[in-house]
């Protein structure tokens, strides 16, 4: 579909936008929970759920193989976990009166046994080595240039420095997976263009 260009921005665009209103909502040293830490979370909770139809167009530039239905699968578990953590952060903060009993509601989920792991310390991070081992494959194929994928590296590399660069982290992934744009565009249409009949 055409707008299959437009998912493969919007992930980054969420990451840059949830980077912003952190910022903004850290700005008056009072950050959940309330509507500034909902706000937050939900506009990143939204970047992730554009990620799965942008990370699937970005794997159809590639040719069908089982390594590329690997990286996707690794990558869209990495993606599935990311979002529960933050619905996990959501409900957190519809239920606590305060930070006190957030951070205390907070440690009992991860108290959970599995769930630190699954949800918070290493799965997420399939999602981001397997986009970065997708733009590699596409960069590889010539469908990315060769920067893209420091580009993309330096994008995943900032937040975990500090959250307060999570604006420019997303800007640099959004800067490393645009060039893809015309090619993700190109196949949206042939995939919605009539089939001729005879």
């Amino acid at each position: 579909m055409k707008r299959a260009a437009l998912y493969v921005l919007a992930g980054p665009v969420g990451i840059t936008a949830y980077g912003l209103v952190r910022l903004w909502a850290r700005s008056d040293g009072v950050y959940g929970p309330g509507p500034d830490w909902q706000a937050a979370h939900l506009v990143a909770l939204a970047g992730m759920v554009f990620f799965v139809p942008g990370v699937l167009a970005l794997s159809r530039l590639l040719p069908s193989s089982p390594w590329r239905t690997g990286v996707v699968a690794f990558t869209l578990v990495g993606l599935a976990a990311t979002m529960v953590q933050f619905v996990a952060d959501i409900v957190e903060g519809l239920l606590a009166a305060d930070r006190a009993e957030m951070s205390r509601l907070g440690a009992e989920f991860k108290d959970i046994p599995g769930v630190e792991v699954a949800f918070y310390d290493v799965v997420p991070q399939f999602f981001f080595l397997g986009l970065l081992v997708l733009a590699g494959m596409l960069a590889a194929r010539r469908r990315l240039p060769w920067w893209s994928v420091p580009l993309l590296l330096t994008g995943i590399v900032l937040p975990a420095v500090t959250l307060d660069l999570l604006p420019i982290g997303g800007l640099c992934m959004a800067l490393a997976l645009a060039p893809a744009l015309p090619l993700v565009r190109q196949q949206g249409e042939r995939a919605e263009s009539p089939v001729a009949v005879h």
